[in-house]
């Protein structure tokens, strides 16, 4: 084990001998899954004073914009799909940020008519979308939540105020963005001057950290709301950040945050072996594309295939592949396009797209199919890096549960930082080029629109109709495969969470066949090579976070492969 990780496997231990974790002797009444031990325990801290799921969750993603802001935050987006255990209901609440309403097709285009270069796109103000993480945490607490909304806000000033210790992961991500130091703010926070005259350096891992700027805001928004981050002093200073970026300005304003709303949607749920399975909707291809590569699974045994052996790598690889074709020429915001969401879906349609899969040969890219006449072009996801996202899971006493995935886009967003907060640089996930082919793409920027996302938080609900599972992770694209592997694992291999979103990653995106590196998996290539595969051994950084209830026994699993901790209220 690296050392890094050896550090956070000791404080998570710590975090978790304190407040109380799942292999406590107590069954546990409650359980909560986060990707930082001082955001779980700023959750069971709410669920100790009678919170329910929400009011945990929002005490979470608070505390997670401050200890992980390379991943979340105000500054950014948010899917929830809550479940409502008194009324059997099933919630989804889209706070996916939003393009400026004078945004336009040409938004990266140049002079030429060609697209800018994506890495010079991603930092500025001309990526950042309008944010919709503090709308959606208020609409959630309205509709649901128990405790007062101002109480929420307690651990994460709290942290700001007195400091915390910088992570590994933290302490690698502001190392690896020494762009970062572009920004005057984020210069201030993330780095320090050693000497005076000297270099600025980065902050190193064990450092403390204080955002005073960060309570300032937590503080204005806890009294008096979205308003106070929406209107006002903090939304004119995102403008002027956004508006005012030296190299690469962009175009929200004042009135593109004051009209922005979290608006409720109507999940997408799907069955798969008796187990109902609700994802988001658009924006997210999330949910339809791991419930279309989950039913194209279903006619194969696979609970009869080894977890980590070809047979089954190959199955989910082809799966995925003929799930991502349709996604990339048919998804996209669906108040913007009309997406053919049922007919993807359909029993009938997914049968006949999982006849191209051959048991023993790779089919090669797979071509989108036809579930309607329209035709439209679709621009594929790039292959890079993300880690700008979080997902966190959270059951609470009463049998409410909420699996919520957060997300700046890459590490640390934009680059920009505003009143304590970085900003997204979500609009990247928007295609550069608004035709392909002489056909208009799907997912090309427009006013108000929100950009295609992959995040795919999911609840699982058992064949009697109890809860299940909830679980979710980040990764960009790759969430898709990562959830989907998860919920076989789960339902088909009836592993433990832990077992499942630690088990080796096998995906594909409608291109290589990806093995994780330093895994079982790796000694997948041979077997895939002969069937056809091209195969890619590389990192494949997922984060997932998941609670499973079995028998009324809960159990959680946080991604060995980040710094999170499984916690509960029992003692």
């Amino acid at each position: 084990m690296p050392a890094s990780r050896s550090i956070v496997a000791a404080v998570v231990l710590l975090v978790l001998a304190v407040s109380g974790c799942s292999k406590s002797s107590q069954t546990p009444r409650d359980m909560v899954a986060t990707a930082n031990p001082l955001a779980s325990a700023a959750a069971v801290e709410m669920l100790k004073e009678g919170g329910n799921a929400v009011d945990a969750a929002i005490a979470a993603q608070l505390v997670l914009g401050l200890v992980e802001p390379q991943s979340s935050g105000l500054g950014g987006g948010a899917f929830m799909m809550f479940y409502d255990a008194r009324r059997k209901t099933v919630h989804a609440i889209d706070g996916r940020e939003k393009a400026p309403l004078q945004a336009g097709e040409d938004l990266f285009l140049g002079a030429d008519g060609q697209p800018f270069k994506r890495g010079w796109v991603e930092i500025g103000g001309r990526s950042v979308g309008v944010p919709g993480t503090v709308a959606l945490l208020f609409e959630a607490h309205r509709r649901h939540g128990r405790l007062p909304w101002r109480d929420l806000f307690t651990p994460a000033i709290r942290l700001a105020e007195q400091g915390f210790v910088v992570s590994p992961r933290l302490g690698s991500a502001i190392a690896d963005a020494p762009r970062l130091a572009e920004d005057p703010m984020a210069r201030q926070l993330f780095f320090r001057q050693e000497e005076p005259g000297g270099p600025m350096v980065p902050l190193a891992t064990g450092a403390t950290l204080r955002n005073p700027a960060y309570a300032f805001t937590l503080r204005r928004i806890a009294l008096d709301g979205p308003a106070a981050f929406y209107t006002g002093e903090i939304a004119a200073q995102i403008v002027s950040r956004v508006r005012g970026h030296p190299t690469n300005p962009g175009l929200m304003t004042a009135w593109d945050l004051a009209a922005y709303t979290a608006p409720e949607r109507e999940a997408v749920c799907r069955a798969y072996r008796g187990h109902r399975i609700c994802g988001m909707p658009l924006p997210s291809s999330g949910g339809l594309t791991t419930l279309m590569i989950l039913r194209m699974l279903e006619p194969y045994r696979m609970r009869d295939l080894a977890p980590n052996g070809p047979m089954a790598a190959h199955l989910i690889a082809e799966t995925s592949r003929l799930a991502f074709a349709d996604r990339d020429r048919y998804m996209a915001d669906g108040d913007f396009v009309a997406v053919p969401s049922a007919a993807l879906l359909s029993r009938a349609y997914l049968e006949g797209r999982a006849r191209a899969i051959d048991p023993g040969r790779d089919m090669g890219e797979a071509a989108p199919g036809t579930p309607m006449a329209e035709q439209v072009a679709q621009a594929g996801d790039s292959d890079r890096a993300e880690a700008g996202t979080s997902h966190l899971a959270i059951v609470d006493k009463r049998g409410n549960a909420v699996s919520m995935t957060m997300t700046i886009e890459q590490a640390f967003g934009a680059h920009i930082m505003a009143a304590g907060f970085m900003l997204n640089n979500e609009l990247t996930d928007f295609a550069l080029q608004p035709e392909r082919d002489g056909l208009k793409v799907a997912n090309r920027v427009e006013p108000g629109k929100r950009p295609r996302s992959s995040m795919a938080p999911m609840l699982v609900f058992g064949p009697d109709g109890a809860l299940f599972a909830a679980v979710g992770s980040p990764g960009g694209s790759r969430i898709i495969g990562y959830v989907a592997q998860t919920l076989v694992a789960l339902i088909d291999w009836r592993m433990t969470m832990q077992q499942a979103v630690a088990l080796p990653h096998i995906l594909n995106r409608n291109g290589e066949t990806e093995l994780e590196r330093g895994t079982q998996a790796e000694q997948l290539a041979p077997a895939l090579a002969a069937m056809g595969h091209q195969v890619d051994i590389t990192q494949l950084e997922s984060g997932l976070q998941g609670i499973r209830i079995v028998d009324k026994r809960m159990d959680g699993g946080v991604d060995p492969r980040r710094e999170g901790a499984v916690m509960t209220s029992a003692r």
